[in-house]
């Protein structure tokens, strides 16, 4: 019985095809030995598959989204990152856009693809890396959003940068003064200093806002942290914790006994915690006016 010797740049192929979401370039199979004729061959019999000139799927030809993003900045060369909203959805600070993938790059690159929305940039500042691909950090992202998304969009995209501790909105303002002057700046600016912006993170915080405003009550510090745990909103003064329990989380029974014991914990500092569901907010506004009316005349 025979052995079927491995090439000595397949182990290497193979790695670096896992390391990368299941797409490899033409330099890097090179790179590692493997000729040319090798590589038409497998790109004849549907063993790699062209995604971009000299970018290949490795096996099949669908990838996934992760294996997409990464692709597309291999075809844009060295040097090339995710920005705008294909950096947040890396980041996770915003939903995936349809169409094309946003790619910055160096000024003097001459890359033009299908697919592939370019921006290029003379300075480009600091790259980082998640889920090894190569991408623009949460700041300039922020500032690249907000040179093309709606108010509440920006916003949303603020706060949950926030929440997932990439950033300190309270931080974020001083930072952009000492940005290099471009497209979004001045309008990111703009949003963190107008008197409607708050450090709620989502559409049902911004419609409770509203609630506690209709109500005549003072406004609540949003997004604030709690020793270990981040609340939705704090009233200190009056010792007054509230959630939103939106569709999203809070469903299981693991969630709901997180939840538990985040009040719990709060309880045993003597501070008290109001639960609202997302109907509640969004269908019963007068309820959940006169619970926290009747809350702050007792409390």
């Amino acid at each position: 019985m025979t052995t079927k010797m491995l090439q000595p740049w397949a182990r290497g192929a193979w790695e670096m095809t896992r390391r990368q979401h299941g797409v490899v370039t033409r330099g890097q199979l090179l790179g590692l030995g493997m000729p040319a004729t090798t590589i038409r061959a497998r790109l004849e019999v549907g063993r790699l598959h062209r995604l971009w000139p000299g970018v290949y799927a490795v096996g099949r030809p669908e990838v996934g989204r992760l294996g997409q993003l990464m692709a597309a900045t291999l075809a844009c060369g060295p040097g090339a990152r995710l920005s705008h909203r294909s950096g947040a959805e890396l980041w996770h600070i915003a939903p995936k856009a349809a169409g094309w993938i946003d790619v910055s790059m160096p000024s003097s690159s001459l890359h033009r693809l299908v697919g592939i929305r370019h921006h290029r940039r003379a300075d480009f500042g600091v790259t980082r890396f998640v889920n090894g691909i190569p991408v623009a950090d949460p700041i300039t992202v922020l500032i690249d959003l907000a040179a093309e998304l709606p108010t509440e969009e920006v916003e949303d995209a603020v706060n949950e940068a926030d929440r997932r501790d990439l950033i300190r909105t309270h931080r974020l303002r001083p930072a952009l003064d000492k940005e290099l002057s471009r497209p979004g700046t001045g309008r990111l600016k703009a949003v963190l200093d107008a008197q409607t912006f708050s450090r709620a993170a989502n559409a049902l915080e911004r419609r409770f806002l509203a609630i506690v405003r209709n109500a005549g009550l003072p406004a609540p510090d949003s997004q604030r942290r709690l020793g270990p745990h981040r609340v939705d909103f704090f009233w200190p003064d009056r010792g007054l914790v509230v959630e939103t329990d939106s569709l999203r989380h809070h469903r299981t029974a693991a969630e709901q006994s997180v939840d538990l014991g985040r009040d719990q914990a709060h309880a045993r500092t003597g501070l008290r915690t109001l639960r609202f569901s997302h109907a509640q907010v969004f269908h019963r506004p007068d309820h959940v006016r006169a619970v926290l009316t009747d809350t702050f005349r007792h409390l």
